[in-house]
């Protein structure tokens, strides 16, 4: 495949997508291409290429548990072992679960906790000022019960490294992971993003209009306690020395074993987009009997999609700066890599039509710590909606990413209550309701995370 192949594709969808600036990397049997579009920023334009910094958002997630599994193969570390071994000032609103949540539960997100905690800017913002705040996070499911996607889980993983290190968590990734890998446009803070050229994130307006994204990704002042979960800055160029380094043999830096270990399925997924389970950290993908690791990661104005095929020694990473049409974007740049470099072709599957008495069922509100959810219905078609609560957008001092409006969703066929958003920002992401054992909907899951429902919300 050529490299003006990618660039035109690149281009192409960038243009009807609208994305400002987007960057593109693929990587097969040790050959780089890239294909960039567009300017890092439209008050004050360059060119993006295959250097410019995006911020990763929950990508960064791949580097913490690399961290923590170089911790366990020198010994330090025993991911079986519970999190209160090296955290012992650890407290939940359950004491059973604080004590039997372990190192693996995070790293595989079985721990039950819910997203994350709401940053109101008040008080310590370290990850020690995280972890003391920890008794006020709602607990969804006993540990090890199933899987939930948690930012709290991953910034608690990283109060682990630094207890363990001794270190701050930035200086500790540093040298664990950071340096010994060579990457070295792969930054925290600020003062690190900016003497590099980077791109602004832009949310779109109810009006069209684009306006750039504040504050900059996770990249608040003082706010260091959602680094492990989402706090780094990187470039393609970076992400696919990131992507040599784990279709490899270790570098010296971690053993080939505990490399192929992170792609070993630890919890199976239902119906998720993100994939068929988790490894550690890695979400895994049957792509048509190949298996494929990634990690996408989705920020204020920004996006980030990793995905690798060990098998194939392929790797394709796409970053765009733009909320919420980045994300499409991605996900086509994802699909139209591995339909032109391997041959896969993703299996499209088609929803049933309206039925009045399952939309009837699952109507209503359900809530995550930081979102509301609203299932709805018309009598003619069911829609899906969600946004960020408005008294937390009230108390923020800080601009937030727009709600995503109500788009239509549809029944997959089967008896699992499987769903496929079928329109908007979100088009293309399954999920599924749960029930309780009298037949009741009791959640809903999106993108990973349960949302559980409001008491008489419907």
């Amino acid at each position: 495949m050529s490299q003006e192949k990618l660039s035109e594709f690149v281009t192409a969808q960038a243009t009807e997508l609208g994305v400002p600036g987007a960057a593109v990397g693929v990587l097969l049997d040790g050959r780089e291409s890239y294909a960039s579009h567009g300017v890092t920023s439209l008050a004050n334009p360059l060119p993006v290429d295959e250097k410019t910094l995006f911020p990763l958002a929950s990508v960064s997630k791949t580097f913490t548990a690399t961290a923590l599994m170089r911790l366990a193969a020198e010994g330090k570390v025993d991911l079986d072992a519970p999190v209160r071994r090296y955290v012992p000032e650890l407290r939940l609103a359950d004491e059973q679960a604080a004590a039997q949540i372990t190192v693996l539960n995070l790293l595989n997100h079985t721990a039950g906790l819910d997203w994350n905690l709401i940053d109101d800017g008040e008080g310590d913002r370290s990850l020690a000022g995280l972890v003391a705040k920890l008794p006020g996070l709602p607990l969804i499911a006993p540990p090890g019960a199933r899987a939930s996607y948690s930012q709290a889980g991953y910034n608690l993983a990283g109060r682990v490294i630094e207890k363990v290190t001794g270190l701050p968590f930035e200086q500790a990734m540093a040298s664990l992971v950071l340096e010994p890998v060579g990457l070295a446009d792969t930054v925290y803070g600020l003062a690190e993003v900016m003497i590099r050229k980077f791109a602004v994130g832009y949310n779109r307006a109810e009006d069209g209009e684009l306006r750039p994204a504040r504050p900059w990704a996770a990249f608040r002042e003082g706010a260091r306690g959602d680094n492990p979960g989402g706090g780094l800055a990187s470039s393609v160029s970076d992400l696919l020395r990131w992507a040599r380094f784990h279709l490899g043999d270790g570098g010296g830096v971690l053993p080939a074993a505990a490399l192929h270990r992170m792609r070993e399925q630890t919890v199976a997924l239902r119906a998720s987009t993100l994939g068929d389970g988790f490894g550690i950290c890695w979400f895994l993908h049957d792509l048509d009997g190949l298996l494929g690791i990634g990690h996408g990661g989705s920020g204020n104005g920004q996006f980030a999609e990793l995905l690798l095929v060990p098998e194939r020694r392929f790797a394709v990473v796409s970053l765009a700066n733009l909320g919420p049409e980045g994300y499409p974007f991605n996900q086509s740049v994802v699909r139209w890599a591995l339909e032109h470099y391997l041959g896969v072709v993703e299996q499209t599957v088609q929803p049933l039509p309206y039925d009045a008495e399952r939309a009837r069922q699952v109507v209503g509100r359900y809530q995550i710590d930081a979102m509301n959810l609203d299932i709805a219905t018309d009598g003619t078609r069911l829609t899906l909606a969600v946004g960020i609560k408005p008294e937390i957008r009230e108390a923020s001092d800080e601009e937030m990413p727009p709600d995503y409006p109500a788009a239509d969703i549809g029944f997959l066929p089967g008896q699992g209550d499987e769903y496929l958003v079928t329109e908007g920002g979100l088009r293309g992401q399954r999920g599924y309701f749960s029930r309780d054992a009298n037949g009741t909907v009791t959640g809903i899951d999106l993108a990973g995370r349960l949302f559980t429902r409001v008491p008489d919300a419907s």
